[in-house]
C-alpha cells in the first residue's frame, strides 16, 4: 500500500533475466498445469485475442507476454513502458494494444516483439483499455480523462468531466461511451461530441465498467458491490460480492455473466438476469487484478497477485489444472481477523514486512517507522521522492491515506487510494508498527 514507485527500473531489469528465461524454457514444451507463469510481478492485465489462440497480459514487472494458449507457453516478451503495464485490450487479427503507468499506449502487431506505434496519450497513468467498433478503442486514465482512438492509433475524442481519476470505460452498444470515476460517477458520453454527457452519481467509488448487448452497465464498486444501471442513466439495482473493493470486472461474450474479483483472491461469476452469484473462483488468496472470458465463454483467465494467470472453468468454477500452494503465499495468515490486517491485504502483493522478504515491487516495509521516506536499501525510488524529506510515523502514514497519495507525496507512481475511515487507518497504523518492528 505504501507503493511510491509499484513498478522501479531496477526492479524490471532483475524480472527481464527470468522473463527471458522462462520463455526459453517455455517454448520446448507446454507446462504440466494450464497456469501462465513468466510474469516478474502481479499480472494487471488480461486480453485474449477473438480467434481464442492468443493472450497478452501485462504486470507491475513493466512488460507484456503474447502467449500461444493452446500449449499454454508464452511466445514473446514484449517491452514498450516505462512503469507497469495497467491495461491490455485485443483489436483484432492477433493485435494488441498496451496501455501503461507511463500514460503511453503501445500497438502491437500479430508477430514479432516491436510495437507499430507507441501514443502519449495520457498526463498520468493508463488503467483500463477496451475494444470498439470497426477495430477503434477507447482508454481511461488518472488525469481525469478518457480517449477515443481509431484503429492506427489517431485520436478521435477527449472525454473530460471526471473529477479525479478514471478507472473504466466501455462502449455502448447503440453508440458513445461510459466511463466510470473515483468521483463514484458514471457519465454516459452519447456518439454525438455536442451533446453533454449523462451524469449518474453512485454511493460509492467505481472502478471497472462493462456493457452488456442489450446496453444495461454494469460497474464494480470499491465497497464490494456489482452496480447496475441502464443504457438511459436509470439505476436498476446492485449486488453485493464481497466486503473489499472489486478491483476486477469482465462481461461473457453472450452478455448474460459477469465475472468480478476483489482483493481478498476470489472471483464471483453472476448471472446479470437474476443478479446471482453462480459460482465462485476460490484463488490463493491474494489480489485479482484483471479477469477476461474466452471467445466462447466457457473460460475465465485471472491475472492476480501471485504473478501467475490461472485459467478456469466459467461454467464450474473450477481450476482447470492444479492449484498449487506456494509456501507464503499469504503473509497475512498469522493475523488473521485483525482489522489492520484486513485493510494492508491490498498492499501484500507489493510490499513485504520481514526482515528476509526484501523489495518486491515497492519497497520493504521492515522498519519503516522512523525511517526517512525513499530510503530503503536497494529500491529504486524516483527522484521527486528522493527529494522529500518526510520520515515515516503513525502521523505521517496516517495522513498519506487520509488525503491520498497524490496529495502527500506530489510526483508519486503509488495508486491514488485512501483509507476514508479514521479507525481504519488507526488500525492500519497499529498493525504496520506490529508487524515491521525489527527484530
Amino acid at each position: 500500500m505504501i507503493r511510491p514507485d509499484h513498478a522501479p527500473r531496477r526492479f524490471a531489469r532483475a524480472m527481464r533475466g527470468l522473463a527471458a528465461l522462462f520463455l526459453t524454457l517455455s517454448l520446448t514444451g507446454a507446462p504440466e498445469a494450464q497456469e501462465l507463469r513468466g510474469h516478474g510481478g502481479p499480472v494487471r492485465a488480461v486480453a485474449v485475442d477473438p480467434g481464442g489462440e492468443v493472450a497478452l497480459t501485462g504486470s507491475f514487472d513493466t512488460s507484456a507476454i503474447r502467449w500461444r494458449l493452446a500449449a499454454g507457453v508464452a511466445e514473446a516478451v514484449l517491452r514498450a513502458h516505462d512503469g507497469s503495464v495497467n491495461a491490455a485490450v485485443a483489436l483484432g487479427e492477433g493485435r494488441f494494444a498496451t496501455g501503461g503507468e507511463d500514460g503511453r499506449i503501445a500497438i502491437w502487431p500479430a508477430a514479432g516483439r516491436t510495437p507499430e506505434r507507441v501514443i502519449v496519450a495520457h498526463d498520468a497513468p493508463i488503467v483500463a483499455l477496451t475494444a470498439g467498433p470497426d477495430g477503434t478503442f477507447a482508454s481511461a486514465a488518472w488525469d481525469g480523462t478518457a480517449a477515443l482512438w481509431s484503429p492506427q492509433g489517431e485520436e478521435r475524442r477527449r472525454l473530460h468531466g471526471h473529477q479525479g481519476n478514471v478507472n473504466g470505460v466501455a462502449f455502448m452498444p447503440a453508440g458513445g461511451l461510459v466511463t466510470s470515476g473515483y468521483d463514484a460517477t458514471l457519465r454516459l458520453w452519447p456518439q454525438d461530441p455536442a451533446r453533454p454527457p449523462v451524469v449518474v452519481t453512485l454511493p460509492t467509488p467505481l472502478n471497472g465498467v462493462v456493457v452488456a448487448p442489450d446496453g444495461e452497465i454494469v460497474v464494480a464498486g470499491a465497497d464490494g458491490k456489482l452496480h447496475f444501471v441502464s443504457a438511459t442513466g436509470e439505476v436498476l439495482g446492485e449486488r453485493e460480492v464481497g466486503p473489499t473493493p472489486l478491483i476486477a470486472l469482465a462481461l461473457s461474450p453472450d452478455g448474460k455473466r459477469v465475472a468480478a474479483g476483489g482483493i481478498r483472491g476470489d472471483v464471483a461469476i453472476v448471472e446479470r438476469s437474476t443478479r446471482a452469484v453462480v459460482a465462485t473462483l476460490v484463488g490463493p488468496g491474494l489480489p485479482v487484478w484483471s479477469l477476461a472470458f474466452s471467445p466462447d465463454g466457457d473460460e475465465i483467465f485471472s491475472g492476480g497477485g501471485d504473478r501467475m494467470v490461472r485459467r478456469w472453468d466459467a461454467r464450474t468454477g473450477e481450476h482447470i489444472g492444479a492449484v498449487i500452494p506456494q509456501a507464503g503465499e499469504d503473509p497475512l495468515a498469522a493475523f488473521s481477523g485483525e482489522r489492520g490486517a484486513e485493510v494492508f491485504r491490498a498492499c501484500a502483493a507489493c510490499h513485504t514486512l520481514t526482515p528476509d522478504g526484501g523489495n518486491r515491487a515497492g519497497p520493504t516495509l521492515y522498519g519503516i517507522f522512523g525511517r526517512r521516506i525513499a530510503s530503503a536499501p536497494g529500491y529504486d525510488y524516483s527522484p521527486a521522492l528522493r527529494a522529500m524529506s518526510i520520515v515515516w510515523s503513525g502521523q505521517t502514514i496516517a495522513r498519506l491515506f487520509e488525503i491520498g497519495p497524490n496529495a502527500y507525496l506530489p510526483g508519486t507512481k503509488m495508486p491514488e487510494q485512501r483509507v476514508t475511515s479514521e479507525a481504519d487507518r488507526q488500525a492500519l497504523v497499529e498493525f504496520l508498527r506490529k508487524a515491521t518492528a525489527p527484530r
